[in-house]
């Protein structure tokens, strides 16, 4: 049991980071957090360790938010809103103005996969480019250039 508490103590906060980078709401994330960990304490026997702890836990994160959508989407809910902090000054200063930053979420929304989840990963749920890379099974490179691509497409939609 020590164990899980370890994982807990030492991931709880990157785990909250980035549901909530996919949610937008705290309480929300929170439950997706709380949820994640349940799951991960009734599958930790499975884990493989193909990849770190960390990924582990954010694609059990991930999966969450995404069957909670599902969920809200058969139920008729409205889905959560996105929305764009930046790692980039331009978009950074656009975020500062609310029409601005409400122009950004919207073409973010509109960004195709996997731009969007991406750029969210790296900016929202401050993942390196190694992780983000094992959540999709693909190398390093192809999510560098993923990211920089997002952020070309942001950029020209923004012009």
């Amino acid at each position: 049991m020590d164990e899980i508490e370890d994982i807990y103590a030492q991931h709880f906060m990157n785990v909250y980071r980035y549901a909530l980078s996919l949610c937008r709401n705290k309480t929300i994330a929170e439950d997706i957090t709380s949820e994640t960990f349940i799951k991960a304490i009734d599958s930790i026997g499975s884990f493989k360790g193909d990849c770190s702890v960390k990924v582990w836990l954010c694609q059990i994160a991930k999966n969450t938010y995404f069957s909670l959508l599902k969920k809200r989407k058969r139920e008729a809910l409205v889905g959560s809103e996105v929305e764009i902090p930046s790692e980039d000054l331009e978009l950074s200063e656009k975020l500062s103005n609310k029409e601005s930053a409400l122009e950004i979420h919207r073409h973010l929304f509109n960004l195709e996969e996997p731009y969007k989840e991406v750029f969210s990963l790296r900016t929202f749920g401050e993942l390196s480019f190694a992780d983000i890379a094992v959540l999709f099974g693909k190398t390093e490179n192809w999510a560098r250039v993923t990211y920089h691509r997002s952020k070309l497409k942001l950029r020209e939609a923004l012009s």
